[in-house]
């Protein structure tokens, strides 16, 4: 799906609306591309931990995988004219960005994000509750670099590479 920017524009700011969301003062200093460094730097750093062998290793691992999400869906948001401040406004604006794509009928790909997206939100508990094993944990990482590069692509195709 390579729909316009002021419709993926219009899903960001409708998902920010219903989470209460509101612009706030220091907006205008928010990038994109310093989300999305911030999101690679979380992910390299979900690696490291996840290779360690240390009590903290597994929850630190599980938190930067989301991390790795979370920076992606302000990336988008961001670049879509959407500054994501709330917690909440993570899984509003996602469910808005799936909305568009049931709308043109790729039901499936909506799905798919949905699932890893709650994989993702998973991995954020962990790193409260450390009950993941470490295979539970890499393949949630695994997921949720696949969940990021698929939603660049379909959200921010002409993403600047890093």
């Amino acid at each position: 799906m390579n729909d316009a920017s002021e419709t993926v524009a219009a899903a960001v700011a409708r998902g920010l609306s219903a989470a209460r969301d509101r612009a706030q003062t220091d907006d205008a200093d928010k990038q994109p591309m310093n989300y999305t460094r911030l999101g690679e730097a979380f992910r390299r750093s979900a690696w490291q931990h996840l290779a360690e062998d240390d009590d903290d290793s597994l929850p630190q691992a599980s938190n930067k995988a989301w991390g790795l999400v979370a920076e992606t869906v302000k990336a988008i948001g961001a670049q879509h004219g959407g500054i994501i401040h709330a917690h909440r406004s993570f899984l509003m604006v996602l469910v808005e960005l799936t909305r568009l794509l049931r709308e043109s009928g790729d039901t499936d790909t909506a799905a798919w994000i949905n699932n890893a997206f709650n994989t993702a939100r998973v991995l954020h508990t962990n790193f409260y509750e450390d009950e993941m094993s470490s295979d539970h944990v890499e393949d949630g990482l695994k997921l949720c670099e696949q969940l990021s590069e698929r939603l660049y692509e379909l959200f921010w195709s002409e993403r600047p590479t890093l």
